[in-house]
């Protein structure tokens, strides 16, 4: 199927992405895992979560191998690769920046993913890891969740869940999954992981960057509010004209909204769709984030 391996689409700490071919000659992505207990856990975990959805925002599992130590998980074929690679744009070849447009269209394709997890399956389910990487594109752009192995399913009907460990990526993953004493964990916790994401979508960098020339820029989230307030370009070294400038905005007044540091603060994921869809006068500034690197004296604070 994968013409003894030839043709590599990714590779992570669980194991080699390789692109193969159906007897029908349809496009496929295999997922090949390490053969870890670990990994064992998150194929078992990523089979049961995403054999219950069909939406067109969620990728679609076509089959599975479990034969021996063999874990193998067949996808359908994202000709566009990760959302990561457009947004950050690191990697040998050039990769021409996305549209505004087509940011928006990507931000709200997953929102509509991340609802019917949440609200659409008879069983809830928490991804519990959404980041960039692990956002396929289509040949259209079309985004699709994906990645299901550090997944939680859960009764509708529940509203907090118990976790044993804390799971997810570092700088995606919401306060209270890294520490289950400082706040309940719930669907909220996705909310959060979407947010920062988006706030990457629109600042072209990630959400933590230890490059950075001054304190107050290393903790995105903060500089990003900062420049918000000042009514400063969101993307650094890039202008966008007025009619992107109001995408961009509205991306991230709904992207700081998700990350406010208490579940309770965030929006539901439905509620996060109508706010993209609103104009960006009907949109409540959001406050500061709570977690903050500490910030330089600023003049200006709001726009006219």
């Amino acid at each position: 199927m994968t013409t003894n391996f030839k043709v590599k689409l990714g590779q992570g700490g669980f194991g080699t992405v390789y692109q193969g071919k159906l007897s029908n000659g349809i496009l496929v992505a295999i997922k090949m895992l390490n053969e870890t207990k670990k990994n064992d856990e998150e194929f078992i975990n990523e089979v049961a979560s995403i054999s219950r959805t069909s939406h067109v925002n969620i990728v679609t599992l076509l089959g599975f191998c479990l034969e021996g130590r063999k874990r193998v998980l067949i996808y359908e074929f994202m000709s566009n690769g990760s959302l990561e690679k457009f947004i950050f744009r690191k990697g040998p070849e050039s990769i021409a920046p996305l549209s505004w447009d087509i940011v928006f269209q990507i931000s709200m394709g997953v929102a509509q993913g991340l609802e019917y997890l949440h609200k659409g399956c008879k069983t809830r389910i928490l991804h519990f890891d959404i980041k960039p990487h692990n956002i396929l594109l289509d040949e259209k752009f079309c985004p699709k969740i994906s990645d299901f192995g550090l997944a939680k399913l859960c009764p509708r009907n529940e509203s907090i869940i118990s976790m044993s460990e804390a799971r997810g990526t570092m700088g995606y993953a919401a306060p209270e999954v890294l520490n289950t004493h400082f706040a309940g964990v719930s669907h909220k916790s996705d909310v959060y992981s979407f947010g920062m994401m988006l706030l990457e979508m629109v600042g072209g960098r990630k959400n933590i960057n230890g490059e950075a020339s001054h304190t107050s820029e290393i903790y995105f989230p903060n500089w990003i509010h900062k420049r918000l307030q000042m009514c400063t370009d969101l993307r650094q070294y890039e202008g966008i004209v007025p009619e992107e400038n109001e995408i961009a905005k509205r991306l991230t007044i709904v992207g700081l909204w998700c990350i406010q540091t208490f579940p309770y603060d965030r929006p539901t994921m439905r509620r996060v769709i109508d706010m993209l869809e609103s104009s960006i006068n009907s949109l409540e500034m959001p406050p500061k984030p709570l977690f903050s690197s500490p910030t330089r004296s600023v003049s200006g604070s709001s726009c006219s």
